[in-house]
C-alpha cells in the first residue's frame, strides 16, 4: 500500500473528529477525503444489504453516497463514549452511539458502534467498523 501524505497531516484523534463530522453532515465526500487512495473500510458485522468492505477511497465515496443518499435517516448526534490510544500511535479505537431521526415517521433511533482506525500521515489506511446490525436495520425500516 502506498502512504500519501494528507495536505495537513492529522492525528488519529483529529481524523476521528472529522469522521464524526462527516457522519453528522451526511457527506460522503468529506468522509472519503479522509481516506488514502488505497484504503480499506471493513464491516465485520455487516447488516443485510450492506457490503462487507469497501476497497479504496472512491469505493468509500460511492458506497456512502449510495447508502446515505438512499436513507431518510438524519444523524442528530454522535455521542463519543470513549476513544483509546493503542501501543501503535497510528491506531485509535473509538466507541460511539449514533442518535438519529426518521423525519417521515417522527421516530428516533440509536445505533452503537465501534471503530478501529489506522491512520498514516493523516489519512485513514484501514477502518474496521463494528455497527449494531439490528440497530441499522431498524433505522432503515
Amino acid at each position: 500500500m502506498s502512504h500519501p501524505a494528507a495536505p495537513t497531516a492529522r492525528t488519529p484523534h483529529e481524523v476521528l473528529t472529522c469522521y464524526y463530522q462527516a457522519m453528522l453532515d451526511k457527506s460522503p465526500d468529506d468522509l472519503a477525503d479522509l481516506y488514502a487512495v488505497d484504503a480499506v473500510h471493513e464491516f465485520p458485522f455487516t447488516s443485510p444489504g450492506f457490503p462487507a468492505r469497501f476497497e479504496g477511497r472512491e469505493a468509500v465515496r460511492a458506497g456512502y453516497r449510495a447508502a446515505w443518499g438512499a436513507s431518510p435517516a438524519q444523524v442528530r448526534e454522535v455521542r463519543r463514549v470513549s476513544a483509546h490510544e493503542t501501543a501503535d500511535p497510528e491506531v485509535i479505537i473509538a466507541e460511539h452511539v449514533v442518535v438519529g431521526t426518521l423525519p417521515a415517521k417522527g421516530t428516533t433511533f440509536t445505533v452503537p458502534g465501534l471503530l478501529i482506525l489506522h491512520v498514516h500521515n493523516g489519512l485513514i489506511m484501514r477502518v474496521r467498523d463494528y455497527m449494531d446490525g439490528s440497530g441499522v436495520a431498524a433505522a432503515r425500516a
